[in-house]
């Protein structure tokens, strides 16, 4: 047996249990064993019924509010097991401080995580909160929402229905985020070479409505996600990522992501992925397996995941996973999910083969190639970050399968698309 993230080995009964009381009745319940060792080895105590006294004094003159706990006495092994609850009156403080478990220790909470400790106690969100912004412009909301719900008019009312303003008068973080401007971060795309460190392109989208973010991944998928062929009179949008799957990856990366840190979601567009970032882990109520599973929606946003609701950017009753593994059902690929303490990471894969036998290496190369602008070899080389010879063999392919001509010879040969 060992000590874990949700239970503590003390020999004895000393003042630092309580840094781990605060941290169990914050973060998630868990249990303190006294007489045991750090091996998981029971020594004894020496008067666990007394101890046991001491114990609950010790939390109800040391632990504001005093959180909700339970003692067990075993007078044979001579131990003491305290369990304690996670409580809703957060945040529980021992010595004026708030705690966390990491790993199988307890430490101390930085100023944002108590301010979110603060906002769970008061049964509050960050978008719910009042924001220190009073002078905001909601022209892209505005419009948005107008357009596809058919309203007349959007004024104060419209704001205060969405839920964001307050009763008295003055906006939240949801309204912040959505504005036309403001100081909040957004996100950062980048198209990716041959390896990480060789950027082919970059855009950073912040201090700018949310909506306008999702925008903009949704411009960069056009651009570097699909590209057309032609199949006899026909020309045919060819998705190197399954769009219902880019989309609902983004979307719920920004509807739950945490906007009290200057982080923005990233995507990186790789030639074979797509990896979407989201800042923060889980939102406090779900585990990995409901994440995983679908069908249970506990939203970090609530005001902003109700815009994009309206807006029917997401779904409602948190069937995004559901809806990416839906759009990879016939790819031989699957998407995966990675779940950190301080972020959640999806990852795209392209497609292995789509409408013609063209690999994903292929449609990047047909993407870049231009219908009236002749390009040379090294030009298609620099664009796309491959090497010569993996250029030289694709460009070959695709003339050789009329997907592109080839004009001039040696140094003087140009390819352009059909």
């Amino acid at each position: 047996m060992r000590e874990t993230r949700d239970l503590e080995f003390k020999q004895s009964v000393s003042k630092t249990f309580l840094k781990t009381v605060s941290a169990f009745a914050n973060y998630g319940t868990g249990t303190i064993l006294f007489g045991v060792d750090d091996d998981g080895e029971v020594i004894g105590l020496e008067d666990p019924v007394g101890d046991a006294l001491k114990i609950e004094n010790m939390i109800n003159d040391s632990i504001d509010p005093v959180p909700r706990y339970s003692l067990l006495v075993d007078e044979q092994a001579k131990t003491v097991g305290l369990r304690v609850y996670e409580g809703r009156s957060k945040p529980y403080l021992y010595a004026r401080k708030a705690y966390r478990r990491g790993d199988s220790a307890s430490i101390e909470v930085d100023r944002v995580e108590l301010s979110r400790l603060i906002l769970s106690g008061q049964n509050m969100t960050f978008d719910e909160a009042p924001s220190n912004g009073t002078d905001f412009s909601f022209e892209v909301l505005s419009e948005r929402i107008m357009s596809h719900l058919g309203l007349t008019s959007f004024d104060d009312n419209t704001l205060r229905t969405l839920g964001l303003k307050l009763p008295d008068g003055s906006y939240n973080h949801a309204a912040e985020i959505l504005a036309d401007h403001n100081d909040l971060a957004g996100v950062d795309m980048v198209r990716f070479g041959a390896t990480i460190s060789e950027f082919l392109d970059r855009k950073t989208v912040t201090g700018v409505s949310v909506l306008q973010q999702y925008d903009a991944t949704l411009e960069w998928y056009e651009r570097y996600c699909t590209y057309e062929v032609v199949e006899g009179a026909l020309r045919k949008k060819v998705e190197r990522i399954p769009r219902e799957a880019f989309r609902e990856a983004v979307a719920n990366a920004l509807v739950h992501r945490v906007w009290d840190i200057p982080a923005n979601v990233t995507i990186g567009i790789y030639d074979d992925k797509v990896v979407v970032t989201s800042p923060g882990g889980l939102p406090e109520g779900i585990s990995v397996d409901d994440y995983l599973g679908g069908g249970i929606s506990v939203p970090r946003n609530p005001l902003i995941a109700n815009v994009f609701f309206r807006l029917d950017y997401i779904e409602q009753f948190g069937t995004g996973i559901t809806r990416i593994n839906d759009a990879y059902e016939e790819a031989l690929v699957k998407p995966t999910y990675e779940v950190r303490e301080s972020s959640m990471v999806v990852t795209l894969p392209c497609v292995t083969a789509v409408s013609g036998g063209i690999l994903p290496d292929e449609s990047l190369v047909l993407q870049t190639l231009s219908r009236t602008l002749l390009l040379s070899r090294g030009d298609v080389e620099q664009r796309t970050g491959f090497t010569k010879s993996k250029t030289i063999r694709i460009l070959n392919n695709l003339v050789q399968r009329g997907l592109v001509a080839a004009e001039g010879e040696g140094r003087s040969r140009r390819y352009r698309r059909v």
